[in-house]
This record gives structure tokens, sequence and C-alpha cells, in this order.
């Protein structure tokens, strides 16, 4: 099926959010220079992001019609067989969108390369209209990226390109019963960050910094190193898990693959959630009663490549 339409995909500058917050760019501008930060910085951020915006949409609209859909509105917006996506943003807006597109060719763009890395952006300005072009004339090269899934005893799943967080709502402790590899303990922490190959140097990578920082500091000569996951790996890690009576700590961390999955049973009363990515306004409830299955969704993202 021809692609007949271009989705850009962008998300509020700090500026932007700041003048929300603030009501007035002058009232934010008092604010933050109250504070002692640097406003220009701010000013500067987001002059250059939107003349990135405005050099894509311009040149998209030679090659292809478009309209622009803000992050907020992802969870609702459906991307049909016609589309093709243009992401321009930060690396987390790729994970942002890549979850629900259903495989639709994503065109990753970075607007700042003096300011973001850019490791899921591969492309700029300069050059993204290449990956357009070549998008339409179905002669493209991509990346294909596996997602993590949590599945329900309910029939409900959600995807996540870099991290589910399955924990409460509220961030304190959390109480579950968790089944990995035949062996299966109560435990209280406060949550479980599963993190997929392409997750995995993101929110995954704080948990084996602090792991590192504590072993470091009682054993000279300690060398840290995080292991690589392959594409069709997931790997787990329980935060702050706490000892007691009625709770265990022997599972702590794993690699989840097709043979070995990850369950996890909430025994809390309400609060309970499981969200992906950083959307926390997209989530399902997680509570008592409620199992889940964590694996390796069939599903898969499409980062066009240059």
């Amino acid at each position: 099926m021809s692609i007949e339409y271009a989705i850009i995909v962008k998300n509020k500058t700090r500026l932007e959010t700041l003048v929300e917050r603030f009501n007035t760019k002058s009232q934010a501008k008092f604010y933050i220079e109250r504070l002692g930060g640097d406003f220009e910085d701010y000013e500067m951020e987001d002059e250059i992001f939107h003349q990135s915006l405005s050099s894509l949409q311009k040149q998209l609209s030679k090659v292809i019609k478009h309209k622009i859909i803000e992050r907020a509105y992802l969870p609702s917006y459906i991307f049909s067989e016609k589309n093709m996506i243009v992401v321009i943003g930060q690396d987390g807006l790729v994970a942002n969108t890549a979850k629900y597109s259903h495989g639709r060719p994503i065109i990753a763009v970075n607007p700042d390369i003096q300011r973001y890395d850019g490791i899921l952006l591969p492309f700029d300005t300069n050059n993204f209209i290449n990956g357009v072009e070549n998008v339409l004339s179905e002669k493209y090269q991509s990346r294909k990226v596996k997602f993590a899934e949590a599945s329900l005893n309910d029939g409900q799943r959600l995807l996540a390109f870099n991290d589910l967080f399955i924990g409460a709502s509220s961030h304190v402790s959390f109480r579950y019963k968790l089944s990995y590899r035949n062996n299966t303990e109560e435990q209280y922490s406060s949550g479980i960050i599963v993190s997929t190959q392409a997750g995995s140097t993101g929110w995954m990578s704080s948990v084996f910094n602090m792991a590192y920082g504590v072993a470091g500091l009682f054993e000279k000569n300690f060398k840290p190193k995080q292991p690589k996951l392959k594409d069709n790996q997931l790997i787990f890690a329980v935060r702050e898990p706490f000892k007691s009576i009625r709770t265990q700590t022997g599972i702590s961390i794993g690699v989840i693959n097709s043979q070995n999955r990850l369950c996890i049973e909430s025994l809390m009363p309400n609060g309970g959630i499981i969200f992906s990515d950083g959307i926390e306004s997209d989530f399902l409830q997680f509570n008592s009663g409620s199992v889940a299955t964590i694996g390796i969704a069939n599903e898969t993202a499409n980062l066009v490549n240059i």
C-alpha cells in the first residue's frame, strides 16, 4: 500500500513548557534567572528547534502531505498503513513513538546536533529528505527493534521500546510475588525495571551504576562491567529489595528470553501500575489478582537508516 501522508511527531521545548507554567515568557525568565539559571540557553534551544522544524516542514511539503502531532497525543493516535512517521526531537521521543507505530517506518531527525547525542537519530535536517524519498520509493533500509511486552491475565498488554516499570504509582514500596526460572518468592521493593537492548544503556544503567558504586566502596580494584544484551533478550532488576520475615531478595536480576520469562503477581490492593518508556499517563493498573508475564513481543519498531 502506497504512503500518502507523513506524520511529524514533536514534543514541546523546555521554554514552551515554562511559558505554559508561568503564562508569559517574561515571567518564566524572571523565575529562571532569580534561581541563577541561564535563560538564554532555554531561548537558544527553542530557537534552534523551531528553525529545524520549519526547515523540515518546508522540505517535506515539496514531497508529501504532512501534519504534526504532539507527544502527549501519541497514546490515542492511530497510525495507518498509509503513514510514514517523522520524529524530530530527542532519542526518548523515538522510543515513545515507536511503541504506537505498528511497524510504520520511522525517520528520526536530530534537530540540534550540538546538543543531542542522537543515538536513535541518524538523520538531521540536511539529509532526512533522502530517507523520506527512499521510504516513498520502498527502497529504504531499516533497523528492526524488538519490544518488551507486559501481558496481564485479563488480556491487557503494554509494549516498551526501552523500559517497563512495574511498581506503585507513587513510587513507594511495592509488594508482589515474583517467579523466574522455576523459583518463586515474595518481595517488597520500590519496583522492577525491565529493559530491552535499546534501553539497557538508559534507566537500567543507573541501577548498575548504583550497585557498582556500593561494591567499589568495599572492594579495591573493582572493575564494573554491565552485560551487553542481544536483540532477543531483556534484562530485569529489582530496585531496593527489602528482606524481612515474609519477603526475600534471592531473585534480584536476570535475563529474559524466549525460554525464561518473568512472572509477577501483584499483592497491592490498590496503586499498582505498569508503564513504559517514561509515559506514566499510559499505564496498566496492576493491583491484587493481576498477574503480569514479561517477555519479548512479536511486534518490532521499524527505524529507517541512512
